[in-house]
């Protein structure tokens, strides 16, 4: 876990049916995500809160984690209990081996 009060999830354990929420920038994004993932920039989340899932499994994602720590943080304290904030972020996800796609035709990468 990022932090003791925000629950997270390993790379491995990520169920199929999970929204993927990438809060990463614009170039993050289009640079290598994850197949299927939904991208909504950290900075709009609060303009765009009704995009979110309230029922079924939300797993957070940016680079590293912490970024989505903070979203999950924000998404907990405005009344979302089915969030979850990815261990080691499109990092981890990455390293495990998951796959990525880009958005601009080069090879998918994380940055």
């Amino acid at each position: 876990m990022f932090a003791a009060n925000i629950p997270a999830v390993a790379p491995a354990e990520v169920p199929a049916d999970a929204y993927l929420l990438d809060v990463r920038e614009p170039d993050e994004w289009a640079a290598g995500h994850a197949p299927g993932a939904h991208h909504l920039p950290m900075m709009e989340i609060p303009a765009r809160l009704s995009e979110i899932p309230t029922e079924g499994e939300v797993v957070v994602v940016c680079r590293s984690g912490g970024r989505s720590a903070q979203v999950v943080g924000y998404l907990m304290s405005n009344g979302w209990d089915n969030v979850r904030n990815l261990d080691g972020g499109m990092r981890g996800w990455a390293a495990a081996g998951h796959p990525l796609q880009s958005e601009d035709g080069r090879p998918a990468r994380v940055i």
